[in-house]
């Protein structure tokens, strides 16, 4: 199982968009407040549809209690700033994937403290950023590939045919 984390997000479509991705994978996802919305939101809920209910999600007073809650945890840090790309990294089961909000990312002192899992996914120079619910399936859909897609439906059923 891989972990989502999302610092500070802003935007309530995107965090309902990655619950229910989250859903979807078996992914935990982990909040840390500030958040931009109350976690009861319509728009919230709309993005995540009929799935928010069925998500395994914390919330977190801030960075710090997040890290200790989590101790040990091996956490790739999502950026625009990062030298690795996050196809250069082998994501190890049960790793967390921490992304920052809309507006301004994860803050540079958090990054610069773990430089070494910092991680970027490739783009044109003339974007700043990829929507964050996008990034977010990106990378984790990547992780999921290395280590296999454990747990997950595999092959593909058509509701009156078969393959």
């Amino acid at each position: 199982m891989f972990n989502i984390v999302l610092h500070e997000p802003e935007i309530p479509a995107n965090t309902g968009n990655i619950g229910r991705t989250c859903v979807a994978t078996g992914t935990k996802l982990h909040l840390i407040r500030p958040l931009g919305f109350k976690i009861n939101e319509k728009a919230l809920k709309r993005a995540g549809l009929d799935y928010w209910d069925k998500l395994d999600v914390s919330i977190y007073d801030s960075y710090k209690d997040f890290l200790e809650k989590n101790p040990g945890a091996k956490i790739y840090y999502a950026t625009t700033k990062a030298p690795n790309k996050y196809t250069d990294v082998s994501f190890e089961d049960g790793a967390f994937i921490m992304f920052g909000k809309e507006s301004a990312g994860i803050p540079e002192d958090i990054l610069y403290e773990n430089k070494e899992t910092c991680i970027r996914i490739p783009m044109n120079e003339e974007i700043r950023s990829l929507n964050l619910s996008n990034s977010a399936a990106i990378v984790l859909y990547e992780a999921l590939r290395q280590t296999g897609f454990k747990h997950m439906q595999l092959d593909g059923k058509l509701r009156t045919h078969e393959w």
